[in-house]
């Protein structure tokens, strides 16, 4: 704070406050409440204005507790104003009273602004990295009072306050202040802690209230169906994952072995009463239970604060929240490290495709279609009844990409599993001719969108360079996995969503019938190379109707169990990083549903405890033979033994990579049992079978080939073995040289 410049006489009257103020503070709708609340100078005096409803008496104070001043009251309210004996600028408290008693109040107004020129550059040009760090409610200690400062983006607004369970949620005691370069309003609210339900009051441009708003950088939420905004401290955790981080920043991640354990945290196990666990409960059971099962990873469906159950997340409205469902913010950050401690990554499913239009939400956040366009054509998305945002916008850019690196820097996730971009990339989709704006050149492609995916991604790596970012892109768009500067779109992996959906559809068949339909298991080998791929057995193939895994394999119930194993030896044979869904490593019969925990009572028998072991060992295969997972992504590392046999439906391949043994896999996806199949295989000698889904441990019949087989070359110079192909089975073998 400075002295004031000027200095005028003394003995003339002080005008304490006009009575046009008076009227905009107590009807809320002051367009500057700082430049007549608060400490000002007028001359070489200084005048102290406040509103304080239900006091009857003030006095003014240092903030030590020193009296500079009796106020005068200029309206029963609670507006009181008088000159204060004070040398310069600087926060005072007030002493207030009435028949019930006394309290004592620091002005918020006698506080000068937190954000500076530079937060205001950086934010008009779109290029702020630390919005996370600047918006919202943060606690601070400013002039030596703690509290927290509070700010939020309303460029069109006419007033905006804070509102809470600290201020009886009278929008007229803590009006903002506007920074007319960026459209953000702030203040500091001193002696505000932890804890306090808190939303923004904003009076729209056309001077009318704005539904109550949660803080769109709101760090906590409340319990649905409340849905205010809480303030919290910053993240208290002692981080102890500096190697799980150094070995990921270090490393090729397509070269890695990658299997992912997709769980929706709230139905993955209740609490015996049927609540929800906590992030320490999960952590207890969901940590363990991933190290033995052999993932890598664990993916959760959205946790960011969403206002409905069903939606699983992916309706949310509070994209820097983590749901109040599991507790705390620093639950889920332990929950993390816990993961990290044991070499467990952490991916999040992250929504930024569409925003729902719950009134607290985004929508028309401050009277005008801000974060979302103005045309329905552009701005609603007629699939889900929601709003897509703005991508165009520089703000609604820097909002979405500083979400981004606030998951991955805060909570130190190892990765975001972006949804639906398709949805973002083509202007048409799902929408009829008439329905759409074309981009600039007449086109289809969302060049806006494009931007705000290649710069997330760009921005991601280039302060997390072990994240990984992956696309469920369900198109031939091309390069989706490949570098920005490359002319991609930026993404680690892409979801390959044509492998999900061709080799369902060929297991759905009748094994009698599959000869016809060969190429469903075959093509995805034409384009296998073409993305960093992850093969994903998700959620979205167990709900509305779809059915569980187990149940849209074909045959009595021995057929269905044997035809999954198969088709997971399958998948885990074939190029491309693993993921599956929570329940169908035990082989659920339900479909899922988020109201109810997983059927862990199944593992009580046989067949459903022989697949979750089958996922166990096929993952540590998977782990242990760098030459099933080190070439996933390049096309050196698979070779066709038997691509064309449809007759038999039988598929092998080979799997290999640089200084490692090859790995041979052979499906069989008739009930036929086969003996004597000739496989040819690229060097003679032992070949040992590692692993074999027709196991008795598994559930299987127990046929196989004794733990190995001969490859013996002949006199054309091939080299072939002949080989006991189980019914329904896929057998891994591996030159034992």
């Amino acid at each position: 704070m400075t002295t004031p410049p000027n200095k005028g006489t003394t003995d003339q009257p002080l005008e304490l406050l006009a009575k046009a103020d008076i009227d905009a503070i107590l009807e809320s709708r002051h367009w500057d409440p700082f430049a007549v609340l608060g400490l000002h100078a007028s001359g070489d005096r200084y005048i102290a204005r406040c509103f304080l409803p239900g006091a009857t008496e003030v006095t003014a104070q240092t903030l030590a507790g020193k009296e500079i001043g009796t106020l005068q009251q200029l309206d029963p309210a609670g507006i009181f104003a008088g000159e204060v004996s004070i040398r310069k600028l600087q926060p005072i408290r007030y002493h207030a009273r009435n028949e019930g008693g006394e309290w004592v109040v620091i002005d918020p107004y006698s506080f000068g602004p937190v954000l500076g020129p530079m937060d205001d550059y950086y934010i008009r040009q779109g290029s702020h990295l630390r919005l996370f760090d600047k918006m919202g409610a943060h606690p601070m200690t400013l002039e030596g009072i703690d509290g927290f400062h509070f700010a939020v983006w309303a460029p069109n607004a006419k007033r905006v306050s804070v509102v809470g369970d600290f201020n009886a949620w009278d929008g007229r005691r803590h009006m903002m202040r506007l920074r007319r370069d960026t459209g953000i309003w702030e203040i500091f609210l001193p002696e505000i802690g932890p804890g306090h339900a808190y939303k923004y009051e904003i009076v729209g441009p056309d001077g009318a209230l704005v539904p109550l708003k949660a803080d769109p950088f709101a760090r906590r939420s409340e319990l649905r169906p409340a849905n205010a905004s809480v303030t919290t401290g910053q993240i208290d955790q002692k981080w102890e994952d500096e190697a799980h981080l150094k070995h990921w920043a270090e490393a090729d991640a397509r070269r890695q072995p990658i299997s992912i354990y997709e769980v929706h945290a709230g139905s993955w196990q209740r609490q015996h009463g049927g609540g929800f666990l906590t992030w320490d409960e999960l952590a207890e059971r969901l940590i363990p239970y991933c190290v033995d099962m052999g993932f890598t990873h664990i993916e959760f469906l959205p946790i960011s604060e969403f206002p409905f159950d069903p939606s699983w997340g992916y309706q949310t409205t509070g994209l820097y929240s983590p749901t109040a469902r599991f507790g705390e913010p620093d639950g889920f950050a332990r929950f993390v490290n816990g993961c990290h401690k044991v070499g467990i990554g952490v991916i999040l499913d992250w929504v930024p495709a569409h925003f729902p239009t719950d009134a607290h939400g985004l929508g028309r956040f401050d009277g005008t279609a801000l974060y979302e366009h103005e045309d329905p054509r552009q701005g609603f998305h007629p699939d889900w009844n929601t709003a897509i945002y703005n991508f165009g916008r520089a703000e609604v850019l820097s909002y979405l990409v500083n979400n981004a690196l606030y998951w991955t820097e805060k909570f130190h996730l190892d990765g975001l599993r972006v949804d639906a971009v398709a949805s973002m990339l083509y202007l048409d989709y799902s929408r009829k001719h008439g329905e759409w704006v074309p981009n600039e050149y007449g086109g289809n492609e969302n060049l806006e969108a494009v931007r705000f995916l290649q710069t997330m991604n760009a921005r991601v790596y280039a302060a997390h360079p072990g994240v990984l970012t992956i696309a469920e892109e369900s198109t031939s768009w091309p390069k989706v996995s490949a570098p920005v500067h490359d002319g991609g779109l930026g993404f680690g992996f892409k979801w390959n969503m044509g492998f999900m959906h061709d080799t369902l559809q060929y297991l759905s068949r009748e094994p009698v019938h599959r000869k016809f339909h060969h190429n469903d298991m075959t093509f995805g080998l034409l384009y296998a190379f073409t993305e960093n791929f992850v093969l994903p057995l998700s959620h979205d193939e167990v709900v509305h109707g779809k059915g569980s895994l187990i149940a849209k394999m074909q045959g009595d119930d021995w057929q269905k169990f044997a035809n999954l194993r198969a088709y997971y030896g399958f998948m885990w044979g074939y190029p491309g990083k693993k993921l599956l869904f929570m329940g169908q490593e035990f082989a659920q019969w339900q479909e899922w549903s988020e109201e109810r925990a997983l059927d862990w009572n199944l593992l009580e028998y046989p067949l459903h405890e022989g697949m979750r072991r089958l996922v166990r060992d096929l993952n540590g295969t998977y782990r242990r033979k760098a030459a099933l997972h080190a070439r996933d992504c390049e096309g050196d590392g698979f070779e066709w033994l038997i691509a064309d046999d449809r007759e038999n439906s039988v598929f092998a391949w080979l799997r290999k990579a640089p200084g490692e043994k090859p790995i041979a896999i052979v499906t069989n996806f008739t009930p036929v049992y086969r003996e004597n199949y000739g496989v040819p295989l690229p060097a003679e000698g032992r070949w040992r079978e590692i692993l074999n889904t027709d196991a008795e441990i598994y559930g299987g019949s127990g046929k196989g080939n004794g733990g190995a087989v001969q490859a013996k070359r002949h006199g054309d110079g091939t080299i072939t073995a002949n080989i006991t192909l189980p019914p329904l089975a896929t057998l891994m073998l591996e030159l034992d040289a």
